[in-house]
């Protein structure tokens, strides 16, 4: 069998248990086979495929996890318009209890609204930031 061929299903592999898993860094490596497996094409001594996989993959996992740190992460899913259609709705809040909550009529049902925690609640117009289990919790607008 040509080295090719063992670098291409090693690859092949590797995109297999991606898709079994998940991880987004296997196909970086899976990346990085085949950059072995077209320089075996190449006619590339071992030593050279071996060098070709790890900085082609090497180069791909470290580029992806800085770009996955510089992306901002996504918000939880309890505070995720697309998610959670309540975020983002506006309520009138009159008064607020010692205890840091009040209770709202919202979507005709009576919930407790709280405020993020070190805020001086306030009388006003909110916006509905998160849902945190049956309370939500506001901030002022």
């Amino acid at each position: 069998m040509e080295e090719s061929t063992l670098w291409w299903l090693a690859a092949g592999a590797v995109v297999v248990a991606e898709l079994l898993t998940g991880t987004f860094y296997l196909l970086m490596v899976a990346l990085g086979l085949v950059a072995a497996a077209l320089a075996a094409h190449m006619g590339l001594s071992a030593t050279m495929q071996v060098v070709a996989a790890a900085a082609v993959g090497g180069v791909a996992v470290v580029g992806w996890y800085y770009y996955k740190k510089k992306r901002p992460e996504d918000p939880p899913a309890r505070a995720d318009r697309s998610v959670n259609l309540d975020v983002g709705e506006t309520i009138l809040i009159s008064e607020w209890g010692s205890d840091g909550t009040t209770q709202v009529k919202y979507r005709g049902a009576s919930w407790t609204a709280i405020h993020r925690p070190g805020v001086t609640p306030a009388p006003g117009m909110h916006k509905v930031v998160e849902l945190v289990g049956n309370r939500l919790l506001v901030e002022l607008l």
